[in-house]
């Protein structure tokens, strides 16, 4: 039944995206260009390319496609599904703005069916009674200006429907165009956001139970790097360097690390080995690992010098840290234990727990955790994503409390699929824990 499911799901998203694209090349290629010629030719192409490059993205990966193959689909593919999403936005607002606009420059009599008029050459004053001779010829001897030669209706049309033809390709083109350009300026700067690296925001979080010793310690959040065809080792360096310019008490990745094998990754995630923190690094999964083989890689990440936390709890010297396996872990038998990591602690020890996934919140409140650090939702990556990771998530982006919990999610510091973000920057997230008694 779930694989029914799943199918069906699938036919029904690739329905939508067949409709879209369609619409897409009635607005921006039929009515912008001349039948038969290359610009139609190229657009039509390209029309066809495009979501074929972006299927071909989506599934390569689980595919087991080469993972050079992988990286020679994934920019094109994955940067037009971005570019897809924003400029079907803009051309939404361009079918409002398209139909004001023709409907003034159109003239009237292109809207409203003109009554056939009596021939010119009937006298005025004839009675509308008067017979007319079918044999009658016209009068050689009548002046020639008094009937002008009216235009053949054919060649009138004619140059009535080319204009009306042009005023419509010029509205297409001025919408078209505008809608492409602000798509591909929205997505231009969400890449660059992306690719500058991850910007280090700092939240101080109260906690009642911690001891004055502990306040002010400071534990460095990095969520959802996701490593793969197209962040690679340079952007690895970029947050490795922006994590340790903050000079962290601890250095918390909180899943989602990769989306990828270790033999493809392994060099992309090297430059992990370089992280510090004075009580060390500490990993739990996501379910991007799940996806990836999360076996191989909690055994590579112990490698490059952090420590994973499997439904496990250590003792640092003010307050215990727990992390739990991601809920994804559940279809093979390694999903979230809170009562292995949790059960048997000291309660009166503050608790900071370690969970990819913000809708375990409930589970850390039955279980005394006094902070959950959480990542998965990337704030949205991509808005209007936001609010359909509104209708999955407690909590979308930030700090809020439920009961006597509080749960920070961090926005992460990648992004997955396209490289961009649009109202979600990426970030690293500095948590100061702050004592009552300091």
């Amino acid at each position: 039944m779930t694989v029914i499911v799943v199918a069906l799901v699938a036919l029904a998203v690739l329905g939508l995206l067949a409709l879209v694209h369609r619409w897409l090349w009635v607005r921006l290629v039929r009515d912008t260009t001349r039948s038969g010629g290359v610009a139609r030719r190229t657009g039509t192409a390209l029309a066809f390319a495009l979501p074929l490059a972006a299927v071909a993205a989506l599934v390569a990966g689980r595919a087991g496609v080469p993972f050079p193959l992988q990286q020679a689909v994934a920019w094109p593919g994955f940067m037009w599904l971005a570019v897809l999403l924003y400029l079907s936005l803009a051309m939404l607002v361009g079918e409002v703005v398209r139909a004001v606009w023709l409907r003034r420059v159109t003239p009237p009599a292109a809207r409203v069916p003109v009554p056939v008029s009596a021939p010119a050459s009937a006298p005025a004053s004839a009675p509308a009674s008067a017979p007319v001779d079918p044999a009658a010829e016209p009068d050689p001897s009548a002046p020639a200006d008094r009937a002008p030669a009216a235009e053949p209706a054919p060649a009138r049309e004619s140059a009535f429907d080319a204009a009306v033809l042009t005023r419509r390709r010029f509205v297409a083109r001025t919408v078209g165009g505008a809608a492409a350009a602000a798509a591909l300026a929205t997505v231009g700067y969400g890449t660059y956001g992306v690719l500058r690296g991850p910007r280090v925001k700092r939240v101080r979080v109260p906690l009642a139970k911690l001891p004055r010793a502990a306040h002010g310690f400071r534990i460095a959040v990095v969520s959802d790097v996701h490593l793969g065809p197209i962040l690679g080792a340079a952007h690895t360096r970029r947050v490795v360097d922006a994590v340790n310019g903050t000079q962290p008490d601890l250095i918390a990745v909180v899943g989602d690390l990769v989306d990828g094998s270790v033999p493809d990754l392994g060099r992309a995630a090297e430059p992990l080995r370089g992280l510090r923190a004075r009580h060390g690094s500490f990993f739990v999964t996501g379910n991007h690992e799940y996806f990836s083989g999360a076996e191989q890689w909690v055994d590579h990440v112990r490698e490059l010098g952090m420590q994973p936390l499997e439904n496990a709890r250590r003792a640092l010297p003010h307050f215990d840290l727990a992390g739990v396996n991601d809920v994804a872990g559940e279809s093979e038998g390694h999903g979230p234990d809170f009562r292995a990591a949790l059960g048997d602690r000291d309660r009166s020890r503050t608790a900071v727990l370690l969970a990819h996934q913000p809708i375990v919140i409930h589970d850390a409140v039955r279980h005394g955790v006094d902070l959950q650090l959480s990542g998965h939702t990337h704030g949205g990556q991509l808005w209007p994503g936001n609010y359909l990771a509104e209708l999955a998530n407690p909590t979308v982006a930030g700090l809020e409390r439920y009961g006597d919990t509080q749960l920070y999610v961090s926005r992460g510091a990648g992004a997955w699929g396209p490289p961009v973000r649009v109202g979600a920057p990426s970030d690293i997230t500095v948590v100061e824990l702050a004592s009552y008694q300091a």
